[in-house]
Order: structure tokens, then sequence, then C-alpha cells
């Protein structure tokens, strides 16, 4: 090995990194000690995973239990056609080896939790944050808290993407704010949808997921400002780009003044999934080969598609559109008198309205869509689109 470190076919690889000012060999090297994480290698994770094992980080982690669907291709650029239905993490474990044979590559098909956390953090020195759901991201934050992580994370929805550095650091030995100095608690369980119901334009997450690499690249090599205290907000609309400064907050459940969280919890129940869970299990269900033999005998029942316009527009399954933020408002268009079948994409919203319809006005006789549209298109009618 050249140099003590790179082979003759590593330095020509790595040569418009070699030639850069502040960064040249030593940089490098610092890329191919440093050990990163990568939580979830979807939207975010794609472009992100691409970047750094071009830039020769030299061990990168891959945590995502998913397989790859259709509905995927149109950002997840790591994955094609052939690859529906594969392991993600072994799809892009393949692409990325066959990127960079000079990294290694760590595949963990499962998903991230309370009780395999820091068997999975143990060996890495930056965790970056792809993840699109609350209990994910608080877990990682605290367990970067707990463990001594840099976290470095991004996050996109619709046409908007942001992207921070928590946990850093410093050179006196103390460590950057972390994501509860922004946001101390998660949102109330639906009120913040996930890309899948509220949708993100196919480029953003390249961006996004670009910037999140340059920050992980930043940190291991030790140049420029990394986003510490800093959030930056990108519009992909309006291509505008703000950087918001935030600091440690004395009331952070973890590392606050007076923590209320010492230790890692249940993130799911943290984040009001559990009681979400609960509602769904304890509302009537109906599943969709039920419903099709309602529909073949013509029995008397009412389908109420609780999604948002734009889904319904997609795909449907010849329900009455009363989207959630609007149930309550119009409760006396759903009748008392038959059954009531309540549907949305996946069964999550729905169940929640039958519990808002139920604890407000006493409705009996309402069934939730197991699976809702994916489970009927999966099942029933194959030739429906999925989204």
């Amino acid at each position: 090995m050249e140099n003590g470190v790179f082979k003759k076919e590593e330095l020509e690889r790595y040569s418009r990194h070699l030639i850069l000012p502040k960064f040249g060999i030593e940089g490098q090297q610092k890329l191919k000690h440093t050990k990163v994480l990568v939580i979830g290698s979807g939207g975010l994770g794609a472009p992100l995973l691409l970047y750094l094992a071009a830039a020769g980080i030299g061990k990168i982690g891959i945590v995502d239990f998913d397989v790859v669907d259709d509905s995927n291709l149109q950002r997840q650029v790591l994955f094609t056609v052939d690859d529906v239905g594969k392991p993600k993490v072994e799809v892009a474990k393949k692409r990325l080896e066959a990127l960079n044979p000079h990294i290694q590559i760590e595949a963990f098909n499962e998903r991230l939790a309370s009780d395999n956390v820091e068997r999975i953090f143990k060996s890495y020195d930056i965790v970056a944050d792809g993840t699109d759901n609350f209990p994910t991201r608080y877990l990682i934050n605290d367990a970067c808290y707990f463990y001594g992580k840099v976290n470095v994370s991004a996050s996109i929805f619709r046409f908007e993407g942001q992207v921070s550095v928590y946990n850093y650091l410093n050179e006196d030995g103390s460590r950057g704010p972390n994501y509860r100095d922004l946001y101390p608690e998660p949102p109330p369980p639906g009120l913040v949808p996930s890309c899948a119901e509220g949708g993100v334009i196919g480029v953003l997450p390249g961006i996004i997921g670009s910037l999140q690499a340059n920050e992980v690249i930043k940190v291991a090599a030790n140049i420029g400002e990394p986003l510490v205290g800093k959030l930056l907000v990108f519009d992909a609309l309006t291509l505008d780009s703000r950087v918001f400064k935030f600091e440690k907050n004395k009331d952070n459940p973890v590392s606050g003044t007076n923590p209320s969280i010492n230790e890692l919890i249940d993130y799911e129940a943290h984040c009001g999934i559990i009681k979400t869970e609960k509602k769904s299990t304890e509302v009537k269900e109906k599943s969709v080969e039920e419903l099709k033999k309602m529909k073949d005998g013509q029995e008397d029942f009412q389908l109420i598609d609780v999604r948002e316009q734009h889904e319904y527009d997609i795909v449907n399954i010849d329900g009455k559109l009363i989207p959630l933020g609007d149930i309550l408002q119009h409760a006396s268009e759903i009748s008392r008198e038959k059954p009531v079948i309540v549907h949305c994409r996946s069964g999550v919203r729905s169940a929640t309205a039958i519990a808002q319809l139920e604890k407000e006005f006493g409705f009996e006789n309402l069934y939730n869509l197991k699976g809702g549209v994916l489970a009927y298109a999966d099942e029933i009618d194959p030739s429906l689109p999925k989204y």
C-alpha cells in the first residue's frame, strides 16, 4: 500500500479529493478511517449511500427492514425494476460494493429498536438519520446522545427538506445541541403525515440526501463549518434556502437541566403509536374479502374514504370521500342505520377517524377496512395502482 494507507487504485480513484486545498490526502485518510451508519436506504438513504461510498468512507452500515416496491422507484435511485420485492439492504450492499470495492459495507436487515440499537451503533462513529417516522427519529437522537455519536439528520416532505448536525463533538469535549433541543417532544399522532400520505417530489431526496452526505463528509474530514446548532430548510419550488440557528434547551428531556429520560424507552409509545394501535384493534374491522362479498351480494352498506382528494384521484374503490381532517364536520353524512366501512390507504387514518366519530358522536356501526386500499389492490383487484 502506498502512503501506508492507500493502494495505487485508490489514489487514482480519489484524485479529485487529493488535490483539493484544505482536504488532500489527510482528509481522504480521515474518510477511510471513519465508520458511518446510515438508517434507511430509501429516498434520503439512496443518494446519501451512493455519495458516501463514492467518497471513500471506510465502513458504511445500512439499517433497513423494507423491501423494494414499485412506488420507491420514483426517487430511490439505488434500485431498479429488477430489484422489486428484494430486501433493500441486500440490493444496496451489492450496489455499493460494485461502486467502490475498497470500502466495507455492513447490512442490517432489521427494524431499529431500543433493544438492538446499542449493538448496531456500537462500532460506528457517525449516524446518518434518513428515516421517515418520529419513533425512530427520537430513538436515534436519544441513542446518539447516550452513546456519544454524532447524528447527521435530514428529513423531507412534499417540496421541503431539512438538514442539521446533532450531538456534534466540540474540540473542548462538549456536545452540540441535539434534535430534542429543537423538538423536545414528538407531535400528536396523525398531525404530521408521512411521505407515503403527503407525497414528495422525486428530486427532493436527491438534493437533501446529497446535502446530508456533504455534512457527513465535513464531520468525518473535520473541514468547513458543519450545521451544528443550525437547521437548513430548503424549498424545492422556490429554491429558497434558510438557515435557522438554535441553542441547547434547558428543558430538553434528555440533555437538559433536569432530564426526565435517562435511558432508552419505548419510542412508539412515546410518540403515541401504541395508543393509535390500540384504537386500531379496539375498533371493529372488515377484511377486503368481506368488503368484496358485501359488494357482490349488493348488501346495503356505506363506504367512506378518509384520504385526500389527490389520493382519491389516483385510485378509489367507490367510497364517499370525506378527508380525515373534515370527518367530524361531516358526521351527519355518515349513516347510523346500516354498516359503514371506513377506509384509507393502509388502515391507520381510517382507524383514527372511527375513534374520533365514536368518541364525539357515539357511532356504533363503523368498521375499519383492514389494510385499506393497499390490501384491496393486493388481494382483490391487482389492476388498481398502489401508491
